[in-house]
């Protein structure tokens, strides 16, 4: 595992374009608590490459490269590692065979596995059914939910349930203020993603930062 499990980390997702995606990493304060995400659509509409991109403005970051694997995990392993990347995701409700060998092909090429829960359920019957855990578990409500499913909670409480059970970091995705970051360090939790309320503030990226970092002890 890359990341220490005695710190905590705030992890900027970006989600829109090389544009912004660039001013927010420039503006982003040094720290190694802080983790930068090539987000699912900047992938999607940017192509992979967009990866090498944030890695010439930031040489030294800790990239992942939110892929969302579901299938041919070796494949899109090996593509990102060869970008320079330091962690990649994979679905949690993708085939145990790709988990399995996502995990896998992470360790060998040594990046940080990250398996996203989204709409699972129960991410331990997931974790149990997998030859090796991955290194971070990401417990995530998409904006969609948000968006239409206003009841629609984070699961906090599966946080020490996982850490109980098994050796991996816990990352929480889909809160965006400080009250839900600091629901999820009360938790417990290693890693907080946000990404809205960076793109609303760009000038303002080093004190936004600054002030997250101060909620994550």
């Amino acid at each position: 595992m890359i990341l220490n499990e005695r710190k905590k980390y705030l992890q900027v997702a970006l989600n829109n374009n090389p544009f912004e995606a660039g001013e927010i990493v420039s503006n982003l304060p040094s720290s190694d608590r802080i983790l930068i995400e090539a987000g699912t659509p900047l992938i999607k509409i940017y192509g992979a490459g967009v990866v090498s991109e944030i890695k010439n403005i930031a040489p030294e970051a800790y990239i992942v490269a939110d892929a969302k694997c579901a299938d041919l995990a070796q494949r899109e392993v090996k593509m990102f590692a060869k970008l320079g990347v330091s962690a990649v995701t994979c679905l949690g409700v993708a085939p145990i065979e790709t988990i399995d060998k996502f995990i896998e092909e992470c360790g060998k090429n040594n990046l940080d596995s990250m398996v996203d829960m989204m709409n699972v359920d129960d991410p331990i019957s997931v974790l149990k059914n997998l030859k090796l855990p991955p290194d971070v578990v990401i417990l995530h409500r998409g904006v969609d939910e948000t968006e239409f499913s206003r009841d629609k909670q984070i699961p906090y409480y599966q946080i020490n349930q996982i850490k109980g059970n098994f050796d991996a970091l816990v990352s929480i995705a889909g809160g965006d203020t400080i009250d839900e970051v600091q629901k999820a360090m009360f938790n417990d939790a290693d890693i907080v993603v946000v990404w809205k309320a960076f793109y609303q503030s760009t000038e303002n990226t080093a004190n936004l930062a600054e002030e997250f970092l101060k909620e994550i002890r």
